[in-house]
């Protein structure tokens, strides 16, 4: 039990410095607490330390996918049912192209340009056809986009473009099974009783019982979790799908997604985004830079290509257009969720892994810093985050200078 404290003592260290370090420099903590663990885990490499976080240990990946869980949850629940409706068309072609576009984009480069073989290349095409829900909405939580009807619309094409990478890596890796078809009508299921069920917890208990409505999500995100887990898909999919939902309900409860956000981004996303740095191999990617940069640039360059005049038909202003292009840009959790399925199926080699996940977490990165630096919709912001967002850049500013 020591060592597991000892353990949380270091990551959480890790976790105040990098807010601490984000505060400074303006940028988003999500981004900085991904460098930080890219940074940490090629330190301790360097000294023969490599495992002293312990970031493969099962109750630390519990606690990293347990923020992923809640993160994409919380991004389910931001969804007005009402603006999606207003949205459904934009939000599914916007997804849909954010997914098609760098799939068979980047499995061509991977094919023709690396000269991978056809499955590792698909494998390839998968990964970085991916969008980060967690990435996009924590930054959406930092500036109070999550509240506006933009912000509603691209966490929206997110859920699209996620769906496509799950929906490709099934069918072209995992044969449907029957543990497939019990996993879709025991969610279904779930899910069409969810909000019933909920609305009766909270009638009856929701304000007499201690934190009755927290742990009842919880325990409906940990049942789905790990069937999906059973079934071979993952357990972020069916969070995404309950946030959703309930949205109509939740966003009525300001106070119990304030504590729900509190609990996650307080406390398990830090596992979550430092953990995710610590996978990326610098020495693999010191030995042929080249590779990653190609597929860094494979991805961002078809998301960019495909969406950008897309996005123009539902966007007019410059800056909405390069921001919602950009963020779309990203990638991170299912990215590195289908590298490690490649790796574990023999599909991709280790160095091919390592190459995979530094471009997915480098485009969790670069499209964002540049978004928010350069593209940053501010009329958009709400007034009370727009002040935040602009004293935060004032500091920023006034330290550099």
């Amino acid at each position: 039990m020591e060592h597991a404290f000892t353990i949380a003592f270091l990551w959480l260290v890790l976790a105040v410095g990098s807010a601490l370090l984000a505060s400074a420099i303006g940028l988003s903590i999500a981004l900085v607490e991904i460098c930080v663990g890219v940074a940490a885990s090629a330190a301790l490499m360097a000294v023969n330390a490599g495992d002293l976080l312990a970031a493969n240990s099962d109750w630390l990946r519990f606690l990293a996918t347990t923020g992923a869980v809640l993160l994409t949850f919380l991004a389910g629940a931001e969804l007005d049912p009402a603006v999606m409706r207003t949205k459904l068309v934009e939000v599914n072609v916007v997804g849909a192209v954010g997914f098609f576009a760098p799939f068979l984009g980047c499995a061509a480069l991977a094919y023709y340009g690396l000269g991978w073989d056809s499955n590792a290349s698909w494998l390839a095409g998968i990964a970085l056809s991916t969008t980060s829900m967690a990435v996009v909405y924590a930054v959406m939580l930092e500036t109070g986009l999550n509240q506006t009807e933009f912000g509603k619309g691209i966490l929206g094409a997110c859920f699209i473009n996620d769906l496509g990478t799950v929906i490709a890596l099934g069918l072209l890796f995992s044969p449907f099974t029957y543990k497939t078809l019990l996993f879709v009508v025991i969610t279904g299921v779930t899910l069409a009783a969810l909000p019933g069920l909920t609305a009766w917890l909270t009638h009856h208990y929701g304000h007499r019982t201690a934190a009755i409505r927290t742990k009842w999500i919880m325990l409906i995100l940990f049942g789905l979790g790990a069937l999906a887990l059973w079934a071979g898909s993952e357990a972020v999919l069916p969070a995404y799908l309950a946030g959703m939902i309930l949205a109509g309900r939740a966003t009525k409860d300001a106070h119990w997604m304030r504590r729900m956000r509190t609990l996650t981004v307080g406390f398990l996303t830090p596992f979550y985004f430092l953990r995710a740095g610590t996978l990326v191999s610098l020495p693999a990617l010191l030995g042929a830079p080249i590779v990653f940069l190609v597929l860094l640039a494979g991805k961002v360059a078809s998301k960019i290509f495909g969406l950008y005049p897309l996005i123009g038909v539902f966007r007019q202003d410059a800056k909405e257009r390069w921001y919602y292009t950009l963020l779309m840009s990203t990638g991170l959790t299912f990215g590195t969720i289908s590298a490690l399925f490649g790796l574990a199926h023999g599909l991709i080699s280790q160095e091919q892994y390592s190459y995979l996940v530094a471009a997915v977490i480098a485009s969790a990165v670069v499209p964002t810093i540049i978004a928010g630096t350069a593209f940053l919709p501010v009329h958009l912001i709400p007034e009370r985050s727009q002040e935040a967002v602009r004293m935060h850049r004032e500091r920023a500013l006034g330290e550099e200078g």
